[in-house]
């Protein structure tokens, strides 16, 4: 029937939202439960399905076997000594071990305390000391990495020392270094012992600490850099991680019978977040490939388990891509998967979808303190949204655009993208000030990062505020760079900035001043084994003079475009 509409009414109109502020909607709600109680209901519901396989090691457990591990080391945990709240750090590559200390510490109210396998000396030794890790998993090596050595390097009585209680004076919250596999010392834990300790009265004492733990409860610490060098320790709650691997997971499709590729570092949201947790809360299997990324194990992974999922930064598809044998395997099992830590070219995209079968395939955007994932590309998005945009705002997730002033843009719009909602950090561990300064009184965390919000939607980074580098899906801050070359003797100044990159998306550029001459491959071997490989500066010039402001501030944005300038005429 049609109705009349009354004198003097006016006619509805369908007004346009100009503002830039989007909010994120969810049929499926928040979960509000532990991680712990998360991995009891997926053992229960699914407890003979695969859980975990790890190529590398040879594990293939199940569901039940999952949980029955992951209590029987929790359990040992608390009998060590480790009281709710204190922080276990762990300093290892990919492994069954790195699950484990993820799911148990959260099941005994411990916050793990992810430690970039990379990190040298002065990094761990800052890590540790700064949240103050009473107890630390780590491997015996990675790679060129002798973890051992290095931590006797920060703490030189820990090879003297005869007890596995610690009393380390350049460690002095430290007490117990557990070490994967035989000790090499003997004033370190084997790691398969603490789960061996496991008693009926210490399975009871886990019990009755799960019951107290809450969602709301710190559970893990993430490092991420900060423009004054130093690293801060962003503090994520159940709450936030275990809802944000789940709703990852709910965009993408997920289900019991998917089978996830992960070749990405458990140490860094995206593993342990993104795809751990993602797996727990849809009952998925788990498959690792390789301790670190390697192509041509991660081709032969998705091939032998049938995986359906495959996640990775762009520089890891274009190096599966770019295998001299892809073609030689089957990867039709593939339907999607999430890309992430940078933009992804076109003819990659092309190809990924086409030639890989990640018809479904996400572009995700976060940052840690955001647990990590804030927009994602749905599955009905076009390939222009994948390589043009980071998707529409998560469930539960609002954002905004503001200007200088903090005022909210429009649409379209260039400026600052906030983020507030259920994943943002707790704060920075014991840096207020630092706190203070992210998240603003109402709430709202300030990404850094410079975006524009369309008439749809869809969120497109344009640029960053702080000089943040992102290389190859690593997140690297100039300053800290820069305040570890100005220790050098003969170097005067220094400018650390991000120059284009076809592997990498981006690669780490220095301008130095010097007192005198200096050979360049002196410099970065000045810099290995002391900051991490992939702060050491790809490209560095020796120069006379920064290009300068008339306020005296180097012109960063000047020498950018100097080295792409040089960079056309080679």
């Amino acid at each position: 029937m049609k109705h009349r509409r009354h004198a003097g009414q006016k006619e509805a109109k369908v007004t346009q939202i100009e503002e830039s502020y989007v909010c994120g909607a969810s049929q499926a709600p928040l979960l509000y439960k532990t991680i712990g109680r998360a991995l009891d209901e997926a053992a229960a519901a699914h407890g003979d399905a695969e859980a975990l396989i790890v190529l590398h090691q040879g594990i293939r457990w199940t569901y039940g076997e999952l949980k029955m591990r992951t209590d029987r080391l929790a359990a040992g945990l608390l009998a060590l000594g480790l009281l709710p709240g204190d922080r276990v750090g762990i300093w290892a590559p990919n492994g069954a071990e790195w699950v484990l200390t993820q799911l148990a510490t959260a099941k005994a109210g411990l916050i793990l305390v992810s430690l970039n396998p990379a990190y040298r000396t002065s990094e761990i030794a800052h890590a540790l000391n700064l949240v103050g890790v009473r107890a630390l998993v780590i491997a015996e090596r990675f790679k060129t990495s002798d973890y051992v050595a290095m931590l006797a390097e920060v703490a030189p009585e820990l090879e003297r020392e005869r007890e596995t209680r610690l009393s380390l004076g350049a460690l002095p919250a430290l007490e117990w270094i557990i070490q994967i596999g035989r000790p090499r010392l003997r004033s370190m834990i084997d790691f398969a012992s603490i789960a061996d300790a496991e008693t009926p009265e210490g399975l009871e004492a886990l019990r009755l600490q799960e019951a107290r733990n809450s969602p709301d409860d710190p559970v893990n610490i993430q490092f991420t850099s900060g423009t004054t060098g130093l690293p801060k320790g962003a503090t994520l709650t159940h709450h936030n991680i275990l809802n944000n691997g789940y709703f990852v997971g709910e965009l993408m499709g997920f289900g019991a019978g998917d089978r996830l590729c992960i070749p990405v570092p458990l140490y860094h949201c995206f593993g342990m977040v993104m795809a751990v947790l993602n797996c727990v809360t849809h009952g998925a299997a788990m498959v690792f490939p390789a301790d670190s990324f390697d192509p041509a194990a991660v081709l032969r992974a998705v091939e032998a388990e049938r995986c359906t999922a495959l996640f990775g930064v762009p520089t890891m598809f274009i190096a599966e891509l770019a295998e001299a044998d892809f073609a030689q395997f089957d990867l039709t099992s593939l339907r999607t998967g999430v890309m992430a830590g940078a933009p992804c070219p076109e003819p990659v995209m092309r190809r990924v979808m086409g030639e890989m079968h990640m018809r479904d395939v996400a572009i995700c955007y976060g940052m840690t303190e955001t647990s990590p994932v804030s927009f994602q590309t749905r599955r009905d998005s076009g390939l222009q949204a994948r390589v043009g945009s980071v998707g529409t705002v998560h469930p539960f997730i609002e954002a905004k655009v503001v200007g200088e002033d903090g005022a909210i843009l429009k649409r379209g719009e260039t400026g600052e993208l906030l983020v507030r909602g259920y994943s943002v950090m707790r704060g920075y561990w014991a840096q207020a000030d630092a706190t203070e300064a992210a998240i603003d009184q109402a709430g709202w965390m300030h990404t850094g990062d410079l975006a524009t919000i369309s008439t749809s939607g869809e969120a497109r980074i344009v640029g960053r505020l702080k000089d943040m580098i992102i290389r190859g899906g690593e997140n690297v801050y100039p300053a800290e760079i820069e305040n570890f070359l100005i220790q050098h003797p003969d170097i005067i100044d220094v400018a650390v900035f991000g120059i284009e990159d076809e592997k990498y998306g981006e690669a780490v550029c220095a301008w130095l001043r010097t007192s005198r001459p200096l050979d360049i491959e002196d410099i970065r071997e000045h810099c290995r084994g002391k900051i991490a490989h992939y702060k050491i500066p790809a490209v560095i010039r020796c120069v006379e003079s920064f290009p300068m402001t008339v306020t005296g501030k180097i012109r960063k944005v000047e020498m950018r475009e100097m080295m792409a300038e040089e960079a056309t005429q080679d």
